[in-house]
């Protein structure tokens, strides 16, 4: 059995410049938590697999498509690939949501101009 904690698992560099740490990663799957500080957001961007959000602590709007939404705490987003989409903290407390990729992506995410 391997056991991953968050606290353990060191940030890793990204394009987003925020929070992002990397609990879980094989050939089927990826598993990220990312932290927003307020104000904080993600670059739009495209990912070449199906995503799924889990909000695990806050309030964000997120972006998938043409549709915004404000979610919180304990909140389930389904992103398809090849969609753009987006996270945003406008409150004034962190946000925190997992990414799962399935299957990890083997192509480049592309980020796209607001």
């Amino acid at each position: 059995m391997q056991i991953h904690t968050l606290a353990d698992t060191p940030v890793m560099e990204n394009a987003h410049g925020v929070d992002a740490r990397n609990l879980y990663s094989t050939e089927d799957a990826m598993v990220t938590v990312i932290t927003l500080a307020p104000g904080q957001s993600l670059r739009r961007h495209i990912t070449p697999v199906d995503v799924a959000f889990y909000v695990l602590e806050g309030e964000g709007v997120v972006e998938v498509g043409d549709e915004k939404r404000t979610v919180g705490n304990h909140t389930l987003v389904e992103s398809p690939r090849d969609i753009v989409h987006c996270w945003y903290n406008e409150s004034a407390a962190p946000l925190r949501f997992m990414v799962i990729k399935a299957p990890r992506p083997v192509r480049k995410t592309v980020f796209v101009s607001a």
